[in-house]
């Protein structure tokens, strides 16, 4: 199986497919193994930073009718495609205006609602801290705060911390390292007085319906506790005003100015106090309750955990009219451009490939075409006159076999020429021999040498019958030989065919002193040419009263062998070696070379009686032992019943 030649063409196919795909596939794996997380963490970041900035628009815009120019600078820094469109897919601004929209939206810009993986570390209710809306401060305002609270991160970095003025909704504050300045642990921060009490500071707070104990106020003339300066991961606690007397309805005290340094921040302005009574409306209205709200030190309104999500939806509510409605982000390529890639690894392992395919490809074509070369060669020197050409192919499966059968070929066409020959010079001298003596003999007579009498007419006459005998026999051979042999087939009774047969030859057996029999089984019944069947059965007959020494016997049989009939002649002659018996029925061949008209013949019977059998749809064999005799057999079809 493995020297087949299909199975190596194909073993050699699938292990260049192999190879190629293995190779594809590493190359792949190693250009997309670190390209695609590289990519995708420069995507994320791009789409972050371009959803940062449409954030920031809708949290200072009402609307999106100028956001044009904002999109292309995003396109233009990014080197990417930049689009907004509505929920409906009316498109709003767009880089590239003449393309369609990609099918999918990267993201959904929206202040109120902030996708969390493009924004990290935001808010819990996911509004954008940009988005002020009543909250903004006005000019004079602003400035009022920045002075102070600049003037506190000053104080503070005199100490030795580190400290900044930051505020991304427009209220500046103070944020130290670690976090903002008044942020207070949950232990030092201060349980909700009764309602209608304001905390100092940043935490404006009035507690819920329910109150709950107050917390003890300082003694008069007496400062709270301050915080030891410089220690960046204490921020000081807060301080509630105190409490007074047991009136629910007193006035708040005004908020106090806080000193630089002072761990306290400044309190809501009057833009501020406005914005923040209308959230605490909408918050009560949800929440059911007297809960009141205040600004933490970032200057975001704040509520007790209870109220998180009434306080979260009242803010969507105040910030709705002030913030641009949500829209789709389309983030793209600018144009179809295939992806980057290394053009130096994929031209090196294409080499690769190519080496190996071509190496590969060259040795099993020239394991291949070697036995071909010389198979090749050796028809040419057939072809030169050279009969004993040959091939030498050592492979085995189809081209090993293709070898022996050109071998063969060769053999038999050097065995073939030479019988040629050898018939040539047979039938010279067949044609030669009678055609002398009938020549001789009449050039005799013209002369007067010779005469004409009955004794050497009747010699002539016999030498002419051989003659016409002998080109007879070339003739049925030759229309043998084209499938021109007409046959005249017709039921025969095997057994009457052989008594007639042997009534003819038994005067010549009887002249050479042999026993001539005839053995029948049953009723044998063929379909055949009762003429060329008494031809090659005589030609036996007539060969083995030829080669069977005085004394011997000679046996024709017919019987029946399942589907055929067998008509076999049997002899007590010498035998046939072994050797002789492959060419027992090749034309011309003759055991007995000499060309005496007592053993030698034309050479020519057997080879009438093969054909003619095999012209019955028969055939002919041979079994003989040196010394034993031998046995022909023609097995006919037996005729249908």
């Amino acid at each position: 199986m493995r020297h087949s030649l299909l199975v190596r063409l194909v073993a050699s196919s699938v292990l260049i497919a192999v190879c190629s795909i293995v190779a594809t596939a590493w190359l792949a794996a190693r250009s997309t193994s670190g390209e695609i997380p590289d990519r995708q963490g420069r995507t994320l970041a791009r789409d972050a930073r371009i959803n940062d900035a449409l954030l920031g628009y809708a949290a200072s815009h009402p609307r999106w009718d100028g956001v044009g120019g904002t999109v292309r600078e995003l396109a233009r820094q990014s080197g990417e495609r930049v689009a907004l469109a509505a929920e409906g897919g009316v498109r709003i601004a767009d880089s590239a205006p003449d393309r369609p929209l990609p099918a999918r939206a990267s993201a959904v810009v929206d202040p109120l609602a902030v996708d969390v993986s493009l924004v990290p570390g935001g808010t819990a209710d996911r509004i954008d801290a940009r988005a002020a809306g009543p909250f903004r401060l006005p000019a004079a305002e602003r400035a009022r705060l920045r002075e102070e609270v600049g003037a506190q991160a000053a104080c503070l970095r005199r100490e030795g911390q580190r400290a900044t003025v930051v505020g991304p909704g427009g209220r500046p504050y103070l944020r130290r390292e670690g976090g903002p300045a008044a942020t207070a642990p949950a232990a030092n921060r201060p349980r909700a007085p009764a309602a209608g009490v304001r905390l100092t500071g940043t935490r404006p707070v009035a507690a819920a319906s329910t109150p709950e104990p107050a917390a003890p106020t300082a003694p008069p003339g007496t400062s709270p506790p301050e915080t030891t300066s410089g220690a960046p991961s204490s921020p000081p606690a807060v301080r509630p005003l105190p409490r007074p007397a047991e009136t629910p309805d007193a006035a708040p005290q005004p908020v106090p100015r806080p000193a630089p340094c002072s761990p306290d921040t400044p309190g809501p302005t009057a833009t501020e106090e406005r914005a923040l009574d209308r959230l605490t409306a909408l918050v009560r209205q949800c929440h059911g309750s007297q809960v009141d709200v205040w600004l933490d030190e970032t200057g975001t309104p704040a509520a007790p955990s209870a109220a998180a999500e009434c306080l979260a939806s009242a803010r969507r509510t105040q910030l709705k009219p002030y913030v641009a409605p949500a829209v789709l982000l389309y983030i793209g390529s600018p144009e179809d451009r295939a992806p980057a890639i290394d053009p130096y690894r994929i031209a090196g392992v294409t080499a690769v490939i190519l080496v190996l395919a071509v190496g590969m490809s060259v040795l099993v074509a020239t394991r291949l075409v070697r036995p071909v070369r010389a198979v090749t060669a050796a028809a040419r020197r057939m072809r030169a006159g050279d009969g004993s050409a040959r091939a030498v192919v050592r492979a085995k499966g189809e081209v090993g076999e293709l070898g022996a059968a050109f071998n063969e070929m060769s053999e038999h066409l050097d065995r073939m020429e030479r019988q040629r020959k050898a018939m040539v010079s047979d039938v010279s001298h067949e044609l030669r021999t009678p055609l002398s003596n009938i020549r001789g003999w009449l050039e005799a007579a013209q002369d007067g040498v010779a005469d004409l009498d009955p004794a050497l007419t009747a010699s002539l006459v016999e030498e002419a019958t051989l003659l016409q005998h002998i080109v007879d026999d070339l003739q049925q051979l030759a229309l043998a030989d084209v499938g021109k042999l007409r046959l005249h087939p017709e039921p025969v009774d095997a057994a009457a065919l052989t008594e007639q047969i042997a009534t003819v030859y038994r005067a010549a057996a009887e002249a050479a002193e042999l026993a001539l029999t005839v053995e029948v089984s049953g009723r044998p019944h063929l379909e055949a040419d009762p003429v060329r069947l008494r031809q090659a059965v005589g030609n036996l007959l007539a060969n083995a009263v030829r080669y069977t020494p005085a004394g011997g016997r000679v046996t024709l049989r017919a019987y029946g062998d399942g589907d055929d009939v067998l008509i076999e002649v049997a002899d007590t002659g010498p035998g046939i070696a072994p050797e002789h018996l492959p060419h027992v029925f090749d034309r011309f061949w003759r055991a007995e070379k000499s060309r005496s008209r007592r053993t030698g013949g034309s050479g020519l019977g057997l080879a009438i009686v093969r054909q003619l059998a095999e012209a019955h749809g028969g055939s002919a064999a041979v079994r003989s032992e040196p010394g034993r005799g031998a046995t022909f057999t023609l097995r006919l079809p037996r005729a249908p019943e």
